[in-house]
């Protein structure tokens, strides 16, 4: 049976949506401080609302031009603007540090923001300042991008088949000790088997898509998919089409990685993590270089109808309409991901 827009329309209305990774935050600190809550209001807050978003994660990414030496001070200039934007918004947003956090937001009608380090260029191996930043509200921590840092090596540097270092080591159980999550989108593969050996609490990928369904270094193996399932953790599949198929991509695409993820983990391990790229790049990347092209991939392809946070509803209806129950489609829609940050409103 095929769903009708309106079933998926309804459904989508009526589930807790949430995306484990907008880069929305370094747009937000490009603009003067001032500028930090009102520029999130009008800009991205209908944005979210259009897509019908009830919970968002907002990693703190810092870019090469700020590395090494302006690291530190980058990230805390995009945690700032996190607390201003819901210091100046406090009727639109909440910014949570708990699962009950997350639960009042969303009951009271507003958008729960959790705070994550995607990267950590700013830590290097001084591990105090992990704990600096969960005391900031951070959440969620990935130790890697596609190169390297003092804790761990990401995917791009695969053939060099590195584990965590002891420096990772340590992060690793002390973020544990302060119930952060392990991130491991774009850890390298054998830094994922590392983490998996090592963890004793639930691990996430917050926006990494299926190997065996499109073999690019982003995705993660059936066995890392199983294993971050057997933590009793959360795989969010990323909406960016260079890691989702060599061909024009589509929301079958989509529902495809997120099938076989659904497949490997149970559906209630899989989520989604948009890393929505395209108002970035048109700020960030001038006319001269583009197309841009990373890691293989041209930023400028995307899917149809995904090109920010207002097509989300396109995923519920597209996996109603590959005839999935709609309590699975929920669950993926965002409840999983609310669920493993501690919701109970789920």
């Amino acid at each position: 049976m095929t769903a009708s827009p309106t079933a998926g329309h309804r459904l989508h209305t009526s589930a807790l949506v949430a995306d484990a990774h907008n880069d929305l935050l370094m747009l937000v600190a490009r603009r003067p401080p001032q500028r930090w809550a009102s520029y999130f209001r009008d800009v991205w807050y209908p944005q979210l609302r259009a897509g019908g978003v009830d919970l968002q994660v907002l990693p703190v990414f810092v870019d090469n031009e700020f590395r090494p030496e302006g690291a530190l001070r980058e990230s805390l200039r995009m945690v700032e603007a996190a607390h201003r934007i819901a210091e100046g918004n406090p009727d639109l947003v909440a910014l949570c540090r708990t699962g009950a956090d997350i639960d009042t937001t969303i009951r009271s009608g507003r958008i729960a923001l959790v705070l994550a380090l995607e990267g950590c260029p700013q830590i290097d191996t001084d591990l105090e300042l992990l704990q600096t930043f969960v005391r900031l509200g951070v959440r969620i921590v990935s130790f890697t991008h596609f190169g390297r840092t003092a804790l761990a090596d990401g995917s791009g540097e695969d053939r060099a088949g590195s584990r965590l270092t002891r420096a990772g080591v340590e992060a690793l159980a002390l973020l544990e000790s302060l119930g952060a999550a392990i991130d491991v989108s774009h850890l390298g593969s054998a830094g994922i088997d590392h983490v998996l050996e090592l963890a004793a609490r639930p691990v996430i990928a917050t926006h990494s898509s299926a190997r065996s369904v499109h073999h690019h270094h982003r995705n993660l193996s059936d066995d890392h998919i199983r294993g971050i399932a057997a933590t009793g953790g959360l795989v969010c599949v990323n909406l960016y089409a260079g890691y989702l198929t060599a061909e024009p991509p589509t929301l079958d695409h989509v529902v495809a990685h997120l099938e076989r993820v659904a497949e490997l983990a149970g559906p209630d391990k899989a989520g989604i993590g948009s890393d929505f790229v395209a108002d970035l790049f048109a700020e960030k990347v001038p006319a001269c270089y583009r197309p841009l092209i990373i890691e293989g991939t041209n930023t400028e392809i995307l899917v149809p109808g995904l090109e920010g946070p207002a097509g989300l509803p396109l995923i519920s209806h597209a996996l109603l309409a590959a005839g999935h129950h709609e309590n699975e489609v929920r669950g993926i829609a965002g409840a999983n991901l609310a669920r493993f940050l501690g919701s109970k409103h789920c």
